[in-house]
């Protein structure tokens, strides 16, 4: 029986979406957005030396397609790229109307997005007064802080301390649909946090919210860290996922990182979370371990949460060439009738205006399944592809790529 590996690099886009146009970063279109040929470009023009230093370096991903991918997608330059492929690649695009991480992990699980997410509004106060004062009743505070669009590191600088002193939730979210509340692992507590954020959920996402997150941290004033203790509260998909079909054919779904968080759990059997590191570890023991039949599903947040939404460069390229050295002992360990599928979920070009995720098109790279062009593509094939190697049957609207 047939193993599958799926997995997700958090935001690393190709560019070339054709509705680009339609998305927008501090006011301007995502037009010509391209995160990896832009980071590329940049490290090529000694723009990124710090902690790194010249052309970027995926010696790995080059081997699976990753250039031709750009160059398909976009016809756009990146230099370093340049190599024999000995794998598969394609570009794949998105229909659903979000550049959001449930849109584009769902939608590469086979269901697109049925309905417009609700966003909420750049200005201060950003949400409505019922759904703040419901925040107060379940966290027994006289109030909230924040009430805005903000970078989550920099809001928990800027009222951190006040958040302790009044334990007050910190209540602030982004250009996609999210809910976030942020608070001190000690003097507010995590399991409260938790306990918060779950109890929000239903009514978010009856307003047609993606996710409610929750943003522990630690550490005092002027010092303050977000922990990985992390929870995504998301809706659940509106239709059964990849996930869903290998379980009912009887198979195990492992996930790592946050796809259990993303799925609501459904259609997946066990989950590990941690550090992008301690995750690479962990797809290092699947590949050795994982039953035949199973698919195991991963996603590294860290191109996206450390270095996309922060627009750091060369940061975002260390993080890609460290990926890639990694990913390289994946590959080499696969056994007979496993395939290997890389994508992404969207773009965050760490080179473009403002700070949210970019409208982009994804690659679409695979070890297991020979070498040469899948072609343009979307996002759902990639969903029908795993279910045809896995040999169970796909009921979402995509085509086989294999």
């Amino acid at each position: 029986m047939n193993r599958a590996f799926l997995v997700v690099m958090d935001s690393v886009g190709i560019g070339g979406a054709a509705d680009a146009d339609s998305f927008f970063n501090a006011g301007l279109p995502d037009t010509g957005a391209n995160t990896v040929a832009h980071i590329a470009q940049a490290c090529a023009a000694g723009q990124a030396e710090q902690g790194r230093s010249g052309k970027l370096h995926l010696p790995n991903l080059v081997a699976l397609g990753l250039g031709q991918a750009v160059s398909l997608a976009s016809g756009a330059e990146a230099p370093g790229l340049e190599g024999k492929v000995t794998g598969r690649w394609g570009a794949a695009s998105e229909v659903s109307r979000g550049k959001d991480t449930p849109s584009g992990h769902w939608e590469l699980a086979g269901v697109p997005v049925p309905w417009d997410w609700t966003y909420f509004p750049d200005e201060t106060p950003a949400f409505p007064r019922e759904l703040t004062d419901q925040v107060c009743r379940l966290a027994g505070s006289d109030g909230v802080l924040g009430n805005c669009h903000a970078s989550g590191t920099q809001i928990i600088a800027a009222l951190g301390e006040e958040h302790m002193r009044t334990g007050w939730p910190i209540c602030y979210t982004s250009a996609d649909s999210v809910f976030q509340v942020a608070a001190h692992e000690e003097s507010f507590g995590n399991d409260r946090l938790q306990a918060l954020c779950q109890a929000l959920a239903p009514t978010l996402h009856e307003m047609r919210v993606g996710r409610v997150i929750s943003r522990p941290f630690t550490g005092k004033p002027g010092d303050f860290t977000r922990t990985a203790n992390r929870r995504d509260y998301a809706l659940a998909p509106p239709s059964p996922t990849l996930c869903d079909w290998v379980q009912r054919a009887g198979r195990p779904v492992h996930a790592v990182g946050k796809i259990g968080d993303i799925f609501s759990m459904q259609g997946i059997d066990d989950v590990v979370k941690g550090t992008d590191a301690a995750l690479m570890d962990q797809l290092d023991r699947l590949v050795q371990e994982a039953e035949p039949g199973s698919l195991t599903f991963a996603n590294f947040v860290e191109f996206d949460s450390l270095y996309g939404h922060r627009r750091d460069v060369a940061g975002y390229a260390r993080a890609l060439e460290w990926f890639d050295a990694r990913i390289g002992a994946v590959v080499a360990a696969l056994k007979p009738g496993d395939l290997l599928v890389i994508t992404a979920d969207h773009g965050n070009d760490p080179t473009w205006t403002g700070s949210d995720h970019t409208r982009e098109c994804v690659p679409v790279l695979m070890a297991g399944a020979g070498t040469g062009a899948l072609g343009a593509c979307a996002f759902v094939d990639v969903a029908a592809s795993v279910a045809a190697h896995l040999e169970i049957p796909g009921e979402g609207p995509g085509r086989s790529l294999l």
